[in-house]
């Protein structure tokens, strides 16, 4: 018989995870092998804004996702394990992955609870392959956080993964647990600094604005006279600060401009950090049920009430911005029936944020449990709202017309748990942060009848909203 050491309170309230633990211990002992046990506990309300603000270290993968309309944040911070790889091959091997590590993770803690568990975060590349050979991100990321706390409305749980081998000391395992726990908790009343430094920058756009408009242009009398319906061209903006720029300071400033966005952060480890405040779901999975959306055509939001609904009034009447919309709805539903999915399409929208408005159409299909996630993303990334029709020829296009490597940029975001639910957004509206420096990306989607005057100033309002966040 196991006697319990005389410790702390901590000990005695978790003697099953204790035990759990020596048994775990006890067959890599008996079996020669390594387990991976996830741990999740309910704790005090954190935000975990807060926590990645004080928790993580300069050397440390971290991810953050918060969505402020579902009431929803999570922080995933180091790494247990961890995948990074080029490729065409990158959404199957991610796949594989995944499906590997989970045969080998056992679980301990109240599995129903919104977060609980294992989550894999993934981020890839808009290409398959950067062209910009010391672009900071690989094309394709996936780990398993050492650490994970999330919030959902008032409920907080703190999930730790570990490795257990047969050497390991169990009493070390909860002695860091208790010790975390102690720290988060020390930060229930903790806040981000908000302190303005004194702060002179500098802007640059990486395309100038003629150089743009000419390309707009260009492309317009490419789709007139070729099978190139709609293609979505890009800028970038580089800023350069008299300080290095306060990453959770913009994090936070993101939240409270644009509440109806998902706000997302991840880190290389190296120093950089690819931030944003993205309108667009790629696709989330709950219980097998998958929403999408379809999000192009867009308007900016008005100076008055009257003024506003007529911009709107005149988006939702827009031939040109319905036919661009329309190409997004259809390809997203040819995508998900080639998978032998059944699409739904839900009534038209707007998308209202606080500085532009979009046509939205949400999808929704019921996903079989054969089909991983990963599968669906492969299958949609990238969409003509980000890309371009027909796809293949619009990306080319793209690598044409752009001179910047688009990196993470429109690209998909998110996390996959291991019952199969997801949720992954589209990497625009955002900005890739270095020290004192920070590349900022807007793109607008051009089809015949853009105006280059109309596309630039399109462009130009997505980046002020962004700068006015960072700095």
């Amino acid at each position: 018989m196991t006697v319990l050491p005389c410790r702390s309170n901590f000990f005695v309230k978790n003697k099953d995870l204790y035990h759990f633990l020596l048994n775990v211990q006890e067959n890599c002992l008996k079996n020669k092998c390594r387990q991976i046990v996830s741990i999740s506990l309910e704790i005090d309300w954190v935000d975990p804004l807060v926590v990645l603000d004080k928790l993580t270290q300069a050397n440390e993968i971290n991810f953050y996702f918060e969505n402020r309309a579902k009431g929803e944040a999570i922080a995933a911070i180091d790494t247990v394990a961890k995948l990074e790889i080029d490729g065409k091959d990158r959404f199957n091997q991610a796949e594989h992955f995944i499906k590997s590590c989970l045969k080998n993770i056992i679980s301990f803690g109240n599995k129903q609870s919104t977060f609980a568990g294992p989550r894999f975060f993934c981020y890839f590349s808009f290409f398959d392959q950067n062209s910009q050979i010391d672009y900071p991100f690989p094309s394709a990321t996936v780990f398993l956080p050492r650490w994970q706390i999330a919030v959902k409305n008032q409920g907080c749980i703190l999930v730790n993964n570990i490795i257990i081998k047969a050497s390991t000391n169990v009493e070390t395992i909860l002695q860091d647990l208790q010790q975390k726990i102690a720290q988060i908790k020390s930060l229930e009343y903790a806040s981000i600094n908000l302190e303005q430094l004194p702060t002179k920058f500098s802007k640059r756009s990486v395309t100038n604005a003629q150089d743009f408009k000419r390309a707009v242009g260009s492309a317009v009398a490419k789709i007139q006279s070729s099978h190139l319906s709609k293609i979505v061209l890009a800028n970038a903006l580089d800023v350069k600060s008299s300080n290095f720029f306060n990453l959770f300071k913009s994090l936070h400033n993101l939240r409270q401009i644009h509440p109806n966005c998902y706000i997302f952060s991840t880190s290389n480890g190296k120093g950089q950090n690819f931030i944003g405040a993205s309108p667009e779901r790629l696709i989330s999975i709950h219980n097998q049920e998958l929403i999408s959306d379809a999000l192009a055509g867009s308007a900016p939001r008005g100076k008055t009430p009257a003024e506003d609904a007529a911009n709107a009034n005149r988006l939702l009447n827009s031939c040109k911005e319905r036919h661009e919309h329309s190409l997004v709805i259809d390809f997203i539903t040819q995508s998900l029936s080639q998978l032998g999915l059944l699409p739904q399409i839900l009534a038209p929208r707007l998308r209202q944020l606080s500085n532009i408005q979009h046509l939205w159409t949400p999808i929704t299909a019921t996903v079989p449990p054969h089909i991983h996630p990963l599968k669906i993303v492969s299958q949609l990334h990238p969409t003509p709202a980000v890309a371009g029709a027909t796809r293949d020829f619009a990306c080319a296009e793209i690598r044409r017309y752009e001179s910047f490597e688009r990196g993470l940029y429109a690209a998909p975001l998110g996390w996959i748990d291991a019952s199969g639910n997801c949720e992954f957004i589209v990497g625009i509206r955002s900005a890739l942060i270095d020290g004192d420096r920070a590349r900022l990306y807007a793109g607008a989607g051009i089809v015949a009848g853009s105006d280059p005057e109309k596309e630039f100033a399109e462009v130009q309002l997505k980046l002020q909203a962004l700068l006015k966040a960072l700095v």
